[in-house]
Formats: structure tokens, C-alpha cells, sequence
């Protein structure tokens, strides 16, 4: 019964991707801020510089666009110096303008497990919004020797908010069949655990809170009649 069922979905599977491949002839491109554009000064309170990854990364991770930074509480700098124990604060998104051909985000439990870090905690938690609404995000623990991060993502994709990479590449092939469009987004943010977990992860919520304006503007909303 199990075979027959694991065949069964992967026949689905071919078919769906074949009727999305049907439909990419003029697919609906949705034109975007780009990443450049992100500020490196947020809400006066963290000051950020482009860390950028490496052409064989890029080649690798196929991105339409990006940005790979790093954040620093503008309480730590003393003129151009860091305070001692500042933690700083990750920030990589990347966007794909189409999925369709096979560019798609990796999902961190895939590609931090490969760079050698171990999860010793992941689950899923709400975060409330300033307005009003709560969005479901992913919180992770990893951990590559004596080091140790939080690590707080979600998938953006076309104004939705998705925690779930299955439902993330479901949500995905309705919008390819009912709005002909497959873009989105992989978001994360990554703390280093100095002190404590509950520290870090509060650091990245502060984080979070402060930018998310800023990130709105820079995504695709979620059809173009809402923009």
C-alpha cells in the first residue's frame, strides 16, 4: 500500500510540474525594489554593512536577487569602534523572481546541516506585528562546536508568510496555476548565542520588528491588483 501510494504522489508530482511548465510561457513578472536599496541604517537604532557571498555560492544558490548583511545595535559603536560583547545580527534574503525552472531557496535544514551545523532545536512560534496581525515563523538552534546560533526564517512569497517549506511549494504551484506567478522569497536572520538562547532570539525579534517595514517595500505584494 505504501508503494502504491508514494507512487501515486510522485505521479502527481510530474503532472503538476508539467502543467507549470505549460504555463510558464509569459509568466507575470512583478517588478521589485531591489536589495541595493535596502537601507544600512534601520529605525535609528542598528547600523548594517553589505557582506555580499561568493560567485560559486551565487552560482550555486541561482538568486534573482539578494543581500547578505550584518547588524550591529547602534548603542555598541563607540565612533567607528565596537563595544566589547556586541552581538551582531544576520540578515540574508533571497529572492527568486520565477521558480519555475528549477531556481528555487534552499531550506536551511538542508544547507546548515552541509556547512556543518547540527540542530539542537527547531519548532515553529508566533510573532505578533505592529499591526495588529501575527505571523507564523520558523526558530531554530544550531550548533558547530563550541559556536552556537539562533536562527529565525520563513518563506516570503507573494505577501504571503509561510513557515512551512511543503506548503511554501504548495501555495507555489496554486499561484503558478491560478495567478501564473512563482516568486518568493527564503528570509532569515541569525544571532550568535553569547550569553543565552533567550537573549539572542529576543535580539532577533527586536531585529525583526525594526526592519520589517523596510522589507515590505522591497518584496512583491501579493498580486498585482494589491499593489
Amino acid at each position: 500500500m505504501k508503494s502504491w501510494s508514494f507512487a501515486i504522489a510522485i505521479m502527481c508530482l510530474l503532472a503538476t510540474m508539467g502543467l507549470m511548465n505549460s504555463l510558464s510561457h509569459g509568466e507575470m513578472i512583478v517588478a521589485k525594489k531591489p536589495f541595493l536599496q535596502f537601507p544600512l541604517r534601520i529605525a535609528g537604532r542598528w547600523v548594517g554593512e553589505e557582506l555580499g557571498l561568493e560567485k560559486e555560492v551565487l552560482d550555486k544558490l541561482r538568486v534573482s536577487d539578494y543581500m547578505m548583511r550584518m547588524y550591529l545595535p547602534l548603542e555598541s559603536l563607540q565612533g567607528e569602534n565596537i563595544q566589547d560583547g556586541a552581538t551582531p545580527v544576520s540578515l540574508y534574503v533571497g529572492y527568486y523572481q520565477s521558480q519555475r525552472t528549477g531556481a528555487t531557496y534552499h531550506s536551511p535544514k538542508n544547507c546548515l546541516p552541509g556547512a556543518g551545523w547540527q540542530f539542537s532545536e527547531s519548532g515553529t512560534f508566533s510573532v505578533p506585528l505592529d499591526s495588529g496581525e501575527t505571523m507564523t515563523i520558523n526558530k531554530v538552534i544550531i550548533q558547530k562546536g563550541i559556536e552556537k546560533q539562533v536562527i529565525l526564517y520563513w518563506y516570503h512569497d507573494r505577501g504571503r508568510i509561510i513557515a512551512s517549506e511543503y506548503w511554501a511549494k504548495a501555495w507555489m504551484i496554486w499561484d503558478a496555476m491560478t495567478e501564473n506567478r512563482t516568486d518568493g522569497a527564503l528570509v532569515r536572520i541569525s544571532v550568535p548565542v553569547l550569553t543565552n538562547t533567550d537573549q539572542a532570539t529576543d535580539l532577533g525579534l527586536s531585529f525583526l520588528h525594526d526592519m520589517w517595514d523596510d522589507l515590505l517595500g522591497h518584496m512583491p505584494a501579493k498580486f498585482s491588483h494589491d499593489v
